[in-house]
């Protein structure tokens, strides 16, 4: 039934916030302005009582809304097959194949994992739009896994800070060029901006910019003739850190679009959809 009327718990983290910034956290498809409009025109309680925007709200209140207007910072859902592992109230774990933008960027504002899931969200409630999935972490485009997805602004947070302080243990598996020679092995270089490239590459050379420390453990799985599948665990988060490490190392990843050994890169051709714009590279692990 439309409008749609929501009643909402104030959680300890917006314990202060004015009702307007709770609402945009909790509607993260709406913008500030709309959801203001919304409450002026009468249509937001505080327990039960008519709240006015400049209002704050504390915890273990109940926030009513009726969203008189629709989302106006709407995702595009897309139809895209995206397997989901797991889900719950909280976050959903989907399978993300190799090819797959993690989220929208720049021109890009379609085909993504982002997309797809705002999607599968959408055919789950009864009004599209009203719940945007949250990116915690990010893969590179070719790059195949799990990732979680935020469904609220609390687990958002709370995933975001477990992420960051490397509460989570990641561990990818790759074929590298070459024979790497150690069975395992710990890679500690720093990574930062390279400084000549076109586009928004890594780099572990000593004229990279903005350099910050990073580890990557690896494990030797399988060798092959001229090949060797390794296990990498990075205990840092830096953008591409298991490529431009590998790569660091002697072992480029099999297939990498752009990093090579010694601190350099592939040569870049421009296709179609970099006529207009430089194209973006995306960012993750």
């Amino acid at each position: 039934m439309y409008p749609p009327k929501l009643s909402l718990t104030v959680d300890a983290l917006s314990h202060g916030k004015r009702i307007d910034t709770f609402l945009e956290r909790q509607l993260r498809n709406y913008t500030s302005w709309r959801l203001q409009r919304i409450i002026r025109s009468g249509a937001a309680t505080i327990d039960h009582m008519l709240a006015s925007q400049t209002d704050r709200v504390f915890r273990g209140q109940t926030v009513g809304i009726e969203l008189l207007e629709p989302p106006d910072k709407l995702l595009l859902p897309e139809h895209i097959p995206l397997p989901v592992i797991y889900s719950d109230h909280w976050m959903a774990v989907v399978d993300k194949p190799a090819g797959l933008v993690a989220h929208p960027t720049g021109t890009m504002q379609h085909g993504t994992v982002v997309n797809a899931v705002q999607h599968w969200i959408d055919q789950r409630t009864p009004f599209p739009g009203l719940i945007r999935p949250g990116i915690v972490h990010r893969l590179d485009r070719q790059t195949s896994g799990l990732m979680a997805i935020a469904l609220t602004h609390v687990s958002h947070v709370n995933l975001s800070l477990s992420f960051e302080s490397s509460q989570v243990a990641k561990t990818y598996v790759a074929i590298v060029e070459g024979n790497v020679k150690q069975d395992s092995g710990v890679i500690k270089a720093a990574i930062g901006r390279a400084p000549t490239a076109r586009h928004v590459l890594m780099s572990c050379r000593a004229d990279a910019k903005a350099k910050k420390p990073a580890q990557t453990n690896y494990r030797v799985l399988q060798r092959f003739s001229g090949y060797t599948l390794v296990s990498c665990r990075p205990l840092t988060g830096r953008n591409h850190q298991i490529r431009v490490h590998m790569a660091h190392l002697g072992h480029p990843l099999v297939g990498d679009e752009f990093y090579l050994t010694r601190g350099e890169f592939k040569p870049f051709y421009p296709t179609e959809d970099d006529e207009d714009s430089a194209r973006e590279v995306e960012t993750g692990l």
